[in-house]
């Protein structure tokens, strides 16, 4: 089994310089393996500078976009940046990718919301263009998204080929991050109309539907799954306070949540099938220590990105690189 790793965000809307990199520096003191930013256009600061930033706080810990909208930079673009950032940090980035999910954005800022399969695509040929960047020759790249000429991508990263994050909730994306990524984040699926303001399908997050995933994966996989390593985040929490919460009263905030989300979706979810979920993090520290093991058992996911740092440091303290 793959030790444990822990991922978290130093920052969540528009703190300050002074605050993220603080909270960055905790994070990587109590042994988080990863600092994480999202990629969003809404509230929020851009992902590569958050990422420099902690960057240049910190000593040991990784630093990973979680995740970059590929329909949001051209990949020739952004391979600068990213080796850029790779080399101030002495190889210490993690790319994650991924395909967009959030409609709005698309329809605020004209870019066009494409179907699943295209969007998967389009990040299919951004890591392939990405690993020509990266390459040690001038290549040339023709596909239906984009189109390099001998070129050479400046600066090299730190590393030839830093190590790429992709995930999803659907087979396509997962398909794809089974042949090119080195992590990859089991998602819920996102539902097109968000019945009730959810925005997960609660049928998604169950360890049932969890288990279906990585058998996906371990099929697109082939002999590389082994070398994969799988991950998960605290999502479905989402609307009802931090994605982790500490309690001793872990089954009446479960049932809380849980009836409010099958009100407000007609989904017939139970509150164990909801404690027990992968995206689900409430209960006494034991209680999520025990969760971590038994995941790692059951399905073999090891790497958790789980916030605020605060509220897990005596989680991450107990098991980090068990």
């Amino acid at each position: 089994m793959k030790p444990f790793r822990f991922a978290t965000t130093a920052t969540t809307g528009l703190v300050s310089l002074s605050q993220m990199q603080e909270t960055a520096r905790f994070a990587e003191s109590v042994g988080f393996a990863t600092l994480v930013f999202a990629d969003h256009l809404d509230g929020q600061y851009a992902p590569i500078p958050l990422l420099t930033a902690a960057a240049l706080a910190t000593e040991r810990i990784q630093v990973c976009s979680y995740v970059l909208n590929v329909d949001f930079r051209h990949p020739a673009v952004l391979a600068q940046e990213l080796a850029t950032l790779d080399r101030l940090s002495e190889g210490r980035l993690a790319i994650g990718l991924g395909a967009g999910w959030s409609r709005n954005e698309y329809l605020a800022t004209g870019i066009p919301f494409e179907p699943v399969g295209a969007r998967v695509s389009r990040v299919r040929e951004a890591v392939a263009v990405l690993d020509g960047c990266f390459g040690d020759k001038p290549f040339t790249y023709a596909g239906k998204h984009y189109t390099i000429t001998d070129y050479d991508g400046q600066p090299k990263p730190w590393r030839q080929r830093p190590p790429f994050l992709l995930g999803g909730g659907g087979r396509k994306m997962l398909g794809l991050a089974a042949q090119v990524a080195d992590i990859i984040g089991l998602a819920p699926r996102v539902p097109p109309s968000r019945p009730g303001g959810v925005y997960f399908d609660p049928a998604s997050i169950t360890v049932a539907a969890t288990a279906e995933k990585i058998d996906w994966i371990r099929a697109a996989a082939g002999e590389r799954f082994d070398d994969i390593e799988l991950s998960t985040y605290a999502s479905a929490t989402a609307g009802y306070g931090p994605p982790v919460i500490v309690t001793d009263a872990a089954l009446a905030t479960a049932r809380t949540h849980v009836d409010d989300i099958n009100a407000r979706t007609g989904a017939t979810l139970t509150v164990d099938d909801y404690l027990d979920s992968p995206h689900v993090w409430i209960g006494t520290i034991d209680q999520l220590a025990e969760k971590c093991r038994s995941l790692r058992e059951r399905l073999g996911i090891s790497h958790f990105m789980l916030s605020p740092p605060e509220v897990c440091a005596e989680l991450v303290e107990r098991l980090a690189g068990l």
